[in-house]
């Protein structure tokens, strides 16, 4: 057995509703975060119990639901520019029954500043949109998060073509061209600690110095 396959016998059953979340999301080519990702993301979660969470890229509602499940008592802001996705997570949202924590906002994450200010601060900053607009959403919300504030960044490996792209297709290689210039300059950062961690497509881990 295989190291992956062993670790996914020890995963934890999630809910029939997550199920059928993650069904919709394999069917119908929805980026959602791999099983062992979000078991890491809710782990940092749990031990970091964060008051108030802003999320760059909704999708389907599937994470910010999932953060709501290794901490109930946090609220989540969330965006999400696609018009289909965000009915989507409008609808899964209210039907988990999250809406009074979890608060969507439809738009371009780098144009709603001031509306995500009014919701802040912020004790957690989860980033998984746009990967080639990863440097612009840090510099745009990271000065509004807390000082023990946590930056995730999801998708910094890109199935692995961010070491070595050399069988990508010409668009991969692209954006893992901008993912490793977004990695080399964040861990570079003076004003940050930042630790990537080869677990789910890639995550990493940033705190305040």
């Amino acid at each position: 057995m295989m190291q992956e396959e062993y670790l996914d016998s020890l995963r934890s059953k999630p809910s029939e509703q997550i199920e059928k979340m993650e069904a919709y999301a394999r069917e119908n080519g929805v980026p959602i975060m791999e099983p062992s990702g979000i078991d890491f993301l809710m782990q940092l979660i749990r031990m970091h119990q964060p008051s108030n969470i802003l999320e760059v890229g909704t999708a389907i509602g599937y994470s910010a639901i999932r953060m709501l499940e290794a901490s109930e008592n946090s609220h989540i802001v969330t965006i999400e520019r696609d018009s289909k996705r965000y009915e989507e997570a409008v609808s899964n949202v209210k039907q988990f029954g999250v809406e009074d924590r979890i608060k969507i906002l439809h738009g371009d994450a780098l144009e709603l500043e001031t509306e995500v200010a009014d919701e802040g601060p912020f004790d957690l900053l989860f980033i998984d949109a746009a990967k080639g607009k990863y440097e612009e959403f840090f510099h745009l919300y990271a000065p509004m998060l807390t000082e023990r504030g946590v930056i995730i960044s999801d998708n910094v490996l890109f199935k692995g073509f961010v070491a070595d792209d050399g069988q990508a297709s010409a668009r991969m290689a692209k954006i893992a061209g901008k993912i490793r210039k977004f990695n080399e300059w964040l861990v570079r950062h003076p004003d940050y600690h930042t630790t990537i961690v080869p677990v789910g497509d890639g995550v990493a881990i940033t705190v305040k110095k």
